[in-house]
């Protein structure tokens, strides 16, 4: 298949290299001005979960095909759009102007109604999910990240199942067990809940990969994350489909002290945290505003994201 993956951020280049070594066609979808600062190659240092739950260790050179994102060129099957969801308006647009009859697949965070979020991008066109990958660019240009075994999708608008098909065959080529959801927007704004305790807490620590091993600073994440819960059960989300995925909002005691075990334990999961240096970037920021504005609106109280808010807002002015 011809991909197109929009930009050259952490999960493109990540999935983008897998599905390039699963003999797929992969161009890169980037900012024409920034194509010469990218330079030719870049280095991927990454701990690779798909054949063992420990990972397995690759540093490898990668050369990418980069594309002026606003005419890529030629047709493409699948195009890739990963961005942080505050950028996901914009993405789509320019999308849109040369999808053709591409199946879209948008991968991340949305807080949105998700078909209005990626309009003028046709419906019947487009598939949603979530990676399992995580990481980022350090210093010295190169990209550190992990890889988890599977990914999430589902449609929520009236996309056909040979797309949603198409998308399936694409991980599954490439070695990931894909996870189906029934209910992709109110898993989707789950996730967007849960990071919105990860993230606010992360603010508090220094950053995601001080809470490597951290029960208490998990915990913590948990019950910000759980203040959230009454607020998607007000947006029509029936969390009674999603009761494994809200676990660790409902009981975050147990939740907290499980995953600072696991953080500790497994290798690919410290490095997922380990990745996020930066808790003030544009992203967390983002998803503690936008969940804050949702909760606000709807009259629903989050005294520990509102004290978050206060203390980010605090140490931006100190």
């Amino acid at each position: 298949m011809r991909i197109l993956m929009f930009g050259r951020g952490v999960i493109s280049t990540i999935y983008g290299k897998a599905f390039i070594a699963a003999g797929h066609e992969v161009a890169f979808a980037v900012r024409s001005t920034r194509i010469p600062q990218y330079g030719s190659s870049l280095t991927i240092d990454l701990l690779d979960g798909r054949g063992s739950v420990y990972g397995k260790r690759t540093r490898t050179a990668f050369t990418p095909a980069l594309r002026d994102s606003s005419d890529p060129g030629g047709q493409f099957d699948v195009i890739v759009l990963s961005v942080g969801h505050h950028r996901l308006r914009e993405a789509a647009a320019t999308v849109a102007a040369y999808a053709g009859e591409a199946t879209v697949l948008i991968f991340g965070n949305i807080w949105e109604d998700p078909p209005t979020a990626v309009l003028p991008l046709p419906a019947d066109q487009v598939v949603f999910g979530f990676p399992g990958a995580g990481g980022g660019f350090h210093s010295e240009g190169a990209l550190h990240g992990a890889l988890f075994r599977s990914v999430t999708i589902g449609t929520a608008g009236d996309a056909s199942d040979w797309r949603k098909g198409l998308v399936h065959g694409m991980f599954k080529q490439a070695g990931f067990a894909v996870k189906e959801e029934g209910d992709i927007r109110g898993w989707l704004w789950l996730h967007f809940a849960m990071d919105v305790g990860m993230f606010s807490q992360a603010l508090k620590a220094g950053g995601l990969a001080k809470m490597i091993g951290d029960g208490r600073g998990l915990r913590e994440a948990f019950r910000t994350s759980r203040e959230m819960l009454p607020v998607l059960e007000a947006r029509g989300i029936d969390l009674s489909r999603h009761r494994t995925a809200s676990m660790p909002a409902r009981l975050p005691r147990s939740a907290g002290t499980l995953s600072g075990w696991a953080t500790r334990l497994f290798p690919i999961a410290q490095a997922s945290l380990a990745a996020h240096a930066n808790p003030n970037g544009a992203e967390p920021r983002a998803v503690m505003s936008d969940a804050l504005a949702s909760a606000r609106l709807l009259g629903i109280p989050t005294p520990r994201l509102e004290q978050a808010w206060r203390y980010w807002q605090e140490t931006e002015s100190a």
